[in-house]
């Protein structure tokens, strides 16, 4: 009798003992430190996040020999013609049913003057294809398309890469609505960034030229953060292009800025303007070939 019970007592005892050993192994805090998801993502990691992030897509540039990029950025909602016209066209038949609604009319009035910026769409497909041709092979790779990743002018330019069959590049952010990467960008390439502060190093870290097509908040952002790290020459000089020299004269009126004082003269000449894909690639490809007599 008292055998069997001080055996149950060992069988108690070993259960006891290999269920406390599970939950040891199972613990967070037996996880090698790299592994331990739930510690990276505390507050007091951000360091080593930050560290991670902008670490990651420097190596994977460096295995893939990309040495210089071209930066591409526009507006997210400026899309093909065709998809354009569909999208009116069904305002357009909500319209019928609802010819009173001021909210379809507003809607309608977007839609024509998306529509009416389409064209962009295709310069930065031609632009990219122009700046990609015979600048990639297997030893190394210059003049890569680098955008944001998302829709609109970032996967025109994606795309015109892609259609050439050339790499390009795109760095998403990760947003609070959900984006994903466009269809066009190299596997491989395509990187997503938690911090814009990051993301924005890599944009312009190996950036030869930069091309702003017609874009928001998101395109002004970068744009003048681009044309302030040339005034103050953290930057080294590289073509600032503004596509579309009509809307952005609409949009900016940078010669009142240069007359109130508040810019120089000489800043003026940091950016210059285009409105067709060969006018763009001629500024990019004159650029490098200054440069290059500049060396000699």
């Amino acid at each position: 009798m008292n055998k069997n019970i001080n055996e149950a007592k060992k069988h108690i005892e070993f259960d006891k003992r290999e269920k406390n050993l599970n939950l040891i192994l199972d613990s967070n805090s037996y996880k090698l430190a790299q592994e331990d998801i739930n510690l990276l993502r505390r507050d007091e990691m951000r360091g080593v996040r930050m560290l991670l992030e902008i670490t990651k897509p420097e190596l994977v540039l460096e295995e893939q020999k990309i040495l210089s990029t071209i930066i591409v950025f526009g507006g997210a909602k400026i899309v093909e013609e065709s998809f354009a016209q569909i999208e009116i066209d069904k305002v357009r038949n909500l319209l019928k049913k609802s010819p009173e609604s001021c909210e379809l009319k507003r809607k309608l009035n977007k839609l024509k003057n998306l529509f009416s910026m389409s064209h962009y769409y295709k310069s930065a497909k031609e632009f990219s294809k122009l700046a990609s041709v015979n600048n990639q092979n297997d030893q190394c790779n210059s003049n890569v398309i680098v955008t944001g990743g998302g829709p609109g002018i970032m996967e025109a330019a994606n795309r015109g890469a892609f259609e050439a069959d050339c790499k390009s590049i795109g760095l998403n952010i990760q947003l609070p609505n959900e984006q994903f990467p466009n269809s066009f960008i190299t596997p491989g390439l395509c990187f997503k960034f938690n911090y814009f502060a990051l993301r924005k190093i890599h944009f312009v870290m190996r950036s030869v030229a930069a091309v702003f097509f017609p874009g928001g908040f998101g395109t002004l952002d970068e744009l003048f953060e681009l044309l302030t790290l040339r005034q103050t020459g953290m930057k080294s000089e590289i073509p600032i292009i503004l596509f579309g020299k009509k809307y952005w004269n609409n949009l900016i009126n940078f010669e009142f800025l240069a007359d109130s004082g508040l810019i120089s003269e000489e800043d003026l000449k940091i950016f210059k303007y285009a409105d067709t894909a060969s006018e763009a690639w001629e500024i990019v490809e004159s650029s490098q070939i200054s440069n290059d007599n500049s060396k000699i």
